[in-house]
Parts: C-alpha cells; sequence; structure tokens
C-alpha cells in the first residue's frame, strides 16, 4: 500500500493554491500563518508533513507556525497518523473553540445575529422578525442578546475577535411601502461606533448581498468553486461577485447589484428587478390575490390556492432571472450562481430548477453556461458572512496582505 500524498492545493485548483502559497517575501509571516491556518482549515486533520506539500513552505516554518497556532489556542493535536513505519506523525485540526465572531444582519423586515466559531458553526443565534426596526430598538436587540449569550458561559467573551455587521447600502433610502419617515434614522448612524463600544471589539460593516458571498467563499461551496456570483433575496434582490477567490466591489464599491436591472414584462408592472423578485415584491403579489404575509416561513403552509399561486410568482420571477443570468455567464463566466436569502429552502429549489429550464434552453448558443443552485449559506447567509468579517481581518489568508504598507 503506498502512503497517502496529499494534494498540492494548486492542483486541487489554480486559483485556490494561488491563493494558498506561501511566500519568503518580507511582511510574509502573518500571511504564512493565514495560509497554514487555512490549509488545516480546509483540509482537517493533516500532519505537519501535508502542510509543507500543501503550502510550499518549509518544513522549518511550518513547525514554528504550527507551534505559534497551538501556543494561540486556534489548532489542536488530534492524534497520530496510523499505519506508518516510525514514529507516527501528529495530526492537527482546527479548534472550534479558539476564537468566536459576532455577525448581525439589519434589514427592513427582520434582525439577525449570530456566533460563529472558528470552525464557521453558528454557536448561537437570535432573530426577530420586526419591519423597519429603528436603531435604538436593534442596539437593544444586540446588548440582549449578546448579554444571553455569554451569560451561558459556553462562548468566552475573551475569545470573541469582532463584530460583523450587513445591511443593504441603501437601508433607508430607497422607499419600499409601509416604510415609516422616522426610518431615515439610519442615514445618520455610525454603524461601527454604535455596536462595536459594548463589548469593545473591531467592528466591520459590509453590504448584505457582498457579506453573503463571503460567507459562501469562506464556508459554503465558494471553498471548491471559489469565482462565483451570489444573488441574495431578502426584502430587496442584492448580488455579489468573486472572482479567483476574491470579492469584486468595483469601481464605485457597487458591483453586482442585480436588484437594478431594468425589466420589461407583460406579467409585471415592475420596471426593475427587484421590484418583481424580492421577498418585498413576493408579498405584494401574494396580498394583491387575497395571502396577506408577514413572515417568510407562511409561505410553507399556505392552502392549494396559495400555493398556485406562488408558483405562479416563481414562473415569473424565473422568467425575468433568465436573462440576466444568462449575461451573467456570458459576461463573466462563473462557476456557478448561487442563490441564497430569506426564501424557504424548497422555494429555493423550485426558483432555480424554473431559470435552469429556461437558460437551457440556450446552451447552444452561450460560449458557457453556469447554473444557479441553492447556497450552503442560505437562510442567515448575511449573518453569517458578517461574522466572516473579523476572521478575514485577523486570520484568514488574502492577497491584499502582501500589499499593506508599513
Amino acid at each position: 500500500m503506498h502512503p497517502y500524498t496529499p494534494p498540492r492545493l494548486s492542483d486541487l485548483h489554480p486559483s485556490l493554491g494561488a491563493s494558498l502559497s506561501g511566500t519568503n517575501l518580507e511582511r510574509a509571516g502573518d500571511h504564512n500563518q493565514r495560509v497554514t491556518l487555512q490549509a488545516i482549515r480546509v483540509s482537517s486533520p493533516v500532519t505537519r508533513t501535508d502542510l509543507v506539500e500543501m503550502t510550499g513552505l518549509t518544513a522549518p516554518a511550518i513547525a514554528n507556525i504550527t507551534k505559534r497556532l497551538l501556543n494561540d489556542g486556534l489548532i489542536l493535536e488530534a492524534g497520530r497518523l496510523q499505519g506508518q513505519r516510525g514514529q507516527p506523525a501528529m495530526k492537527l485540526a482546527i479548534n472550534p473553540d479558539g476564537c468566536f465572531s459576532i455577525g448581525l444582519n439589519i434589514d427592513r423586515d427582520h434582525i439577525t445575529l449570530v456566533v460563529l466559531d472558528l470552525l464557521g458553526q453558528v454557536r448561537a443565534r437570535a432573530t426577530r422578525e420586526v419591519d423597519f426596526a429603528l436603531p435604538d430598538a436593534v442596539t437593544a436587540f444586540f446588548d440582549t442578546e449578546m448579554a444571553t449569550i455569554l451569560g451561558r458561559g459556553d462562548i468566552k467573551q475573551d475569545r470573541l475577535i469582532g463584530i460583523g455587521v450587513a445591511l443593504p447600502d441603501d437601508l433607508a433610502r430607497i422607499s419600499l411601502p409601509h416604510q415609516p419617515d422616522e426610518y431615515a434614522a439610519w442615514n445618520n448612524i455610525d454603524i461601527a461606533a454604535t455596536f462595536g463600544g459594548t463589548l469593545n471589539l473591531p467592528t466591520f460593516v459590509e453590504n448584505d448581498a457582498a457579506a453573503a458571498a463571503l460567507g459562501e467563499l469562506a464556508f459554503g461551496h465558494g471553498l471548491h468553486h471559489p469565482s462565483f456570483f451570489y444573488i441574495l433575496i431578502s426584502r430587496g434582490l442584492g448580488g455579489g461577485l468573486v472572482i479567483d477567490g476574491n470579492y469584486y466591489r468595483g469601481a464605485n464599491g457597487r458591483s453586482g447589484e442585480i436588484g437594478f436591472l431594468p425589466v420589461r414584462s407583460d406579467r409585471s408592472a415592475a420596471r426593475s428587478l427587484q421590484d418583481a423578485v424580492s421577498l418585498a415584491a413576493l408579498f405584494e403579489f401574494m396580498q394583491a390575490r387575497g395571502y396577506r404575509l408577514e413572515r417568510p416561513d407562511q409561505l410553507a403552509t399556505l392552502p392549494p390556492n396559495g400555493q398556485a399561486a406562488l408558483a405562479e410568482w416563481v414562473d415569473m420571477a424565473a422568467e425575468l432571472l433568465a436573462g440576466p443570468l444568462l449575461s451573467i455567464s456570458c459576461l463573466i463566466n462563473p462557476e456557478t450562481v448561487f442563490i441564497g436569502g430569506r426564501l424557504p429552502a424548497d422555494l429555493v429549489d423550485a426558483l432555480a430548477e424554473a431559470v435552469n429550464r429556461r437558460t437551457d434552453a440556450h446552451r447552444s448558443h452561450v460560449p458557457a453556461l453556469a447554473l444557479l443552485r441553492r447556497a450552503a449559506m442560505a437562510a442567515d447567509a448575511s449573518a453569517v458572512g458578517a461574522a466572516i468579517l473579523p476572521f478575514n481581518d485577523r486570520l484568514l489568508p488574502s492577497r491584499t496582505v502582501l500589499m499593506k504598507t508599513a
């Protein structure tokens, strides 16, 4: 029997290898530690010999880095490798309790808070369905829920490394049905100062669709498909673009704004895509047919006539999404397109299937066609993605690490 030889990361995927290769450049120590931690996270459990092969770093460098990671409590020794001659090698694995991060998603119809561990597992969650929650209400929710979570004792405050907050860029600037005038208070709020002060933690603020895409990249299907477009269906409709493992923001930081694409259809009076394909649009559609809904979970309990109306919306939404999806395939050529957000999973699957049927009819006319599929990070995608932001800043590898100036 031949001993197992771990693949180089560049063999698994060229772009993955590029982002997870060590370097000897100046300022590279932090980068190499991030690369090593990521290699352990992706392939755990691994031996130090595995890490040498995977990262291209020297054995002494790996020995020093893993010693630091063990001392910091970020990794664990997970037993020795069996079935080899000589002294069996020690396997290393991520310590899920090594550190934690908080993610907060603020939207026009809900607030969701999660605490993530280093494996990307949601260790605590709180959510409230509330329309147009004002800043004071969100702050009170955050403070109360974090006090409860920390009071349980399984998540230590000294292991929290930061807070990520995800919210739509135009949270209070785009007027939606029933939006109160006082909701404009969000336009004058310093988000980072508001939520970072209580726990004295660094706070990062991100667009909700971008956060969802980053979460998918770090802990979802993006680990194996690092070039993708992400569609987020929430009260509005957003998108995010990841190319070769890097989030692409565009010249003005507004790439991926699929919801603002103009549409013209005999089936809808909408003039932009999110006016027809979003939770707000879906609820308006259902209300016009006699079904007043307030929460996404109510979609699962509709009577037969309501289910028929919902199927009608899915078919219309698929028709309107097919064109933009074809454009994304032709212009960007992603490996796949993920869809997540607040819709129930079975409804996301139905929508993806309906879109794929429509785009497949064009397969012979386009050079490459990316299928639409449900994201791994779905219902809490933006909150989980927000919690990734402190991990990205402190622990995970990025090509921008080596671009920093002294």
